[in-house]
C-alpha cells in the first residue's frame, strides 16, 4: 500500500512518516512518500493534481494545514486557501486517481457549548458543525470537500495536539517554568490533549483498514489547559503549585476559543482500534523525550 503524506515536515506529518515506516501489527511497512511546501502549493489545483499523479498513491493522508488559529482571523483568505481550497484540490485529485483520502480536522468545527448545550457531554462524530471562529470555518470547509467524495475517505478530528514541533503547549509551559516563578493558565476551557505519536498510530490503523467515515481521535480523558500545565510541571519535576488558574476573559485572544473541545469517540472502537493511552501518560512520555533531548525541535 503506497501512502502519500502531505505536511511531512510538520508535527503530525513527521510522526506519521515514522509510524508508517514500520507497518501495523506485524504487517510489512507501507511504501511512504511525503510532500511539503517546497514541493508545491496545494491550493493551486494544477500543482495538487501533478503531485498526486507523480506519486500515484493508494491513499493520501492530508496533514498539511494552516494551524495559526489567531492568524486566521486577520488572514482569512490565506487560511481558507490552505485548509479549504488545498483540500478541495486533493479531493479532486484523489477522485481522479481513485485513491483514498484522509483529512485531519479539529474540535474547532464545533461551537464549544457541548452536545445539547451540555459542556460535559462533549461532541460525537455526527453532531452538527458550528464553527466558533474563522479557523474553524476553514477546517469545516475542508471537511465538506472530503465527505462529498465517492472514493474512500476519512475525516479524523483531533484536539490540543502536541509533539515534535517548534511550538506546542507542553513545550511552552516547560520553557516558561524555567523563566518565571509562577504562570497563569486558563481553567475554563476543557478538551482532550493528543500526542502526535499516538494519533499517528491511530491513523496508520485507519488507513491500513481502509475504514470510511468521520472519526474522533484523541488521547483518553479530558482536562483544562490549567490541568494540562500542572501535569507538564509535574513531569518536569517542578511544583505544580507554580501554575495558577485564570479565566479566558483574563487572557483574551483574537480568535474565540471553545469552552468545550471534548471529542467523544465511538467509531474508532467500531473500526477495531485499541484504547488510546491516557493524556497524562502521553504528556509524561513527551516531556521525558524533551528532557532527554530526543525531539527534533527542542
Amino acid at each position: 500500500m503506497k501512502i502519500l503524506v502531505t505536511g511531512r515536515e510538520g508535527m503530525l506529518g513527521s510522526a506519521l512518516m515514522r509510524r508508517l515506516s514500520v507497518g501495523v501489527e506485524g504487517s510489512p511497512a507501507f511504501a511512504v512518500a511525503g510532500i511539503d511546501l517546497p514541493d508545491g502549493d496545494l491550493s493551486r489545483a494544477e500543482v495538487a493534481a501533478a503531485l498526486v499523479a507523480r506519486h500515484a498513491p493508494d491513499w493520501i493522508v492530508h496533514c498539511a494545514a494552516w494551524t495559526d488559529v489567531d492568524g486566521a482571523e486577520s488572514r482569512f483568505d490565506d487560511a481558507m486557501a490552505a485548509n479549504g481550497q488545498a483540500t478541495a484540490n486533493l479531493a479532486v485529485a484523489a477522485s481522479t486517481c481513485g485513491c483514498g483520502l484522509t483529512y485531519i480536522s479539529t474540535d474547532y468545527v464545533f461551537d464549544g457549548r457541548g452536545r445539547g448545550g451540555d459542556p460535559a457531554a462533549g461532541y460525537d462524530e455526527d453532531d452538527p458543525l458550528a464553527p466558533l471562529n474563522r479557523y474553524g470555518l476553514t477546517k469545516a470547509a475542508g471537511e465538506a470537500h472530503v465527505t462529498a467524495l465517492d472514493t474512500p475517505w476519512q475525516v479524523v478530528r483531533t484536539s490540543w495536539l502536541f509533539g515534535d514541533g517548534r511550538v506546542n503547549f507542553p513545550k511552552t509551559i516547560r520553557r516558561l517554568l524555567g523563566e518565571r516563578e509562577t504562570l497563569q493558565v486558563v481553567d475554563d476551557q476543557r478538551g482532550c490533549p493528543t500526542y502526535a505519536d499516538d494519533l499517528a498510530d491511530v491513523l496508520a490503523r485507519l488507513v491500513s483498514g481502509r475504514h470510511r467515515g468521520i472519526f474522533h481521535a484523541t488521547n483518553r480523558g479530558d482536562c483544562t489547559w490549567y490541568d494540562l500545565a500542572r501535569e507538564v510541571a509535574a513531569a518536569c519535576g517542578t511544583d505544580p503549585g507554580r501554575i495558577r488558574a485564570c479565566t479566558s476573559a483574563e487572557y483574551p485572544r483574537p480568535a474565540a476559543r471553545p469552552a468545550c473541545s471534548i471529542l467523544r469517540s465511538r467509531r474508532l472502537e467500531d473500526a477495531g482500534c485499541p484504547p488510546r493511552p491516557a493524556w497524562q501518560d502521553a504528556v509524561r512520555r513527551y516531556v521525558a523525550r524533551l528532557e532527554a533531548g530526543q525531539v527534533a525541535h527542542p
